[in-house]
């Protein structure tokens, strides 16, 4: 028992804070194209010299510090462009310190455990709480010396944390190198030169209450016309009054169009971004904007009359519904998706997976139990060695991404998402369910097991199953012992009672003194065998 670690308590998610559409520009004309091309060449310049000095600033950098920048930008244009330039430095500026402390965080725990095995003698074995020692000499010694790099990269990359320094590259440190490797990459020096100049352009304004369509810069008005305010360098290239150019392609949202047009109709910000696909030759108008917190329902709310577990695999989504007692109800299902091929293509397997999850709980009118997945720390070379295909298991799965989808597209269907500490669901959902499930005719596997655990937690039970009593004490008089007890039910947490004599014909009197050993691996509550006893519509009949 002391071996196992505590577990959070299960948490309904909050539903998402902000919007982006996206919908295509077609029928650009060649000016059009040549136009969107000189502003966003012309903005990328003073966007890239501003986010210079906002690395350099570091951690002195304060509000006056950006005022001053904005001010210097307003020079080559206009105080909007200048505004939307400096809050894109500053959430880049961000986003490089968040992935320059999961770097940290990463060396800091690759350095823990070459540490701890080293001091290990060679050939010992590890358990299940902590690797042993390395298999050879020859091993042992390899890392010694990747301890000293892994050492090293640590102080340097701690020593730029506190000075507030960070490395970041308009356009992407990927496509930078790949300048450096064009045969791997099958790409000619022209085809990357035309990828890096478009990464590089500026070409995104941010919204504004209260103005004409909710944006002064890029102007979309609910009719889909789309027109820009040109920089002042640019203006000789208008082609409508007050500097504008207006573009001849339209625009119309499929998804959430409705709600966009009622945005800009009301004059509320909504922010846009214009960008270029050079692989298949088309422009793009993304449109955002912020939404209320989505209310979330109270967890006894989410849970009342059951809920449906799924746990989260690398090609599928393994789904079984429970009732409020925690009991398997129906079959389990599966939601397929293949993570192969390109990343768009693997995106839409994940949408398209989650879209039938979420029909098929809307349907039942219940809520969803999900691991709160996070593989950062638990797939590097360090924890898992040799092991190269679990590394690149637990690598291809679309956890992040998968959670982001599924909180955001079970908010438009208002069903609830209740995440449970991911920790030993699978262990104890194949030890404690999957035999018992199992039939002649029905194969239950360790996934579908793994979603009864996860959803047991998420509904406030022990994910261990009761086995029943002998036939011959299966009566009112002593009691089911195979019901389950309500998360409510006083002294569900108490240790079992003392009973003097014998309890069944197997067990002698004075056997239970251990009784209390009987949950270690459930920390989320104990079954309840004393006191009342319930019997609501309980036991499986396996």
């Amino acid at each position: 028992m002391g071996g196992l670690r505590e577990m959070a308590a299960p948490f309904v998610a909050l539903g998402p804070s902000g919007v982006a559409v996206r919908d295509r520009l077609k029928h650009l004309t060649a000016e059009d194209q040549q136009v969107l091309r000189l502003v966003g060449d012309h903005l990328g310049m003073p966007a890239s010299r501003d986010l210079k000095a906002r690395c350099a600033a570091g951690l002195d950098h304060d509000t006056d510090a950006w005022a001053e920048r904005k001010r210097a930008l307003s020079v080559e244009c206009s105080s909007r462009w200048a505004g939307s330039i400096t809050r894109a430095t500053h959430d880049q500026w961000g986003l490089a310190r968040r992935g320059q402390l999961a770097h940290i965080q990463g060396l800091e725990a690759g350095v823990r455990t070459i540490a701890h095995r080293l001091s290990l003698p060679v050939g010992e074995k590890g358990s299940k709480q902590a690797p042993g020692g390395y298999r050879s000499r020859q091993e042992w010694h390899a890392k010694t010396r990747r301890l000293h790099v892994l050492t090293d990269r640590l102080q340097a990359a701690r020593a730029d944390w506190e000075a507030g320094v960070v490395r970041v590259v308009r356009g992407g440190k990927r496509l930078l190198n790949t300048r450096h490797h064009l045969d791997t990459a099958q790409l000619t020096e022209e085809q990357w030169r035309t990828r890096w100049e478009t990464g590089r352009r500026f070409l995104q304004a941010d919204g504004e209450s209260s103005k004409r369509f909710g944006n002064e810069t890029i102007r979309v008005t609910p009719g889909g016309e789309v027109s820009i305010k040109l920089p002042a360098t640019l203006a000789h290239l208008a082609n409508a009054p007050h500097g504008r150019y207006v573009l001849a392609a339209n625009v119309a949202f499929a998804h959430r169009g409705e709600q966009w047009r009622d945005r800009v109709q009301m004059n509320r910000a909504v922010a846009y971004r214009i960008h270029e696909d050079t692989t298949r030759g088309r422009w793009y108008l993304t449109a955002s904007w912020t939404i209320p917190p989505v209310k979330t329902v109270p967890w006894p709310a989410a849970r009342a009359g059951g809920l449906v577990g799924v746990d989260t695999n690398a090609g599928h989504l393994a789904a079984w519904r429970l009732d409020a007692h925690g009991n398997p109800v129906g079959e389990p299902v599966r939601f397929g998706y293949d993570l192969s091929g390109t990343a768009a293509h693997r995106d839409a397997q994940v949408r398209h997976a989650l879209i039938r999850l979420l029909h098929w709980a809307k349907r039942h009118c219940l809520a969803i139990a999900i691991e709160d997945l996070d593989f950062q720390a638990e797939k590097t070379r360090e924890k898992h060695g040799r092991r190269k295909k679990f590394r690149n298991l637990i690598s291809g799965m679309p956890v992040a991404k998968l959670r982001s989808r599924l909180v955001s597209m079970a908010a438009e269907l208002g069903i609830s998402i209740v995440a449970v500490d991911p920790a030993y669901t699978s262990r104890w959902g194949s030890q404690h369910w999957q035999k018992p499930l199992t039939s002649k005719n029905k194969k239950i596997t360790r996934h579908d097991a793994a979603a009864v655990a996860i959803g047991r937690r998420a509904l406030g039970h022990p994910i261990r199953r009761r086995t029943a009593p002998p036939p011959a004490h299966r009566s009112d008089e002593q009691g089911h012992r195979t019901v389950q007890a309500r998360p409510g039910t006083p002294g569900r947490e108490e240790l079992r009672p003392r009973i003097p004599g014998p309890r069944t014909r197997s067990v002698r009197a004075g056997c239970g003194v251990n009784a209390e050993n009987q949950d270690a691996q459930h920390r989320s509550g104990r079954p309840a065998e004393h006191e009342f006893w319930q019997q609501d519509s309980l036991p499986l009949s396996l």
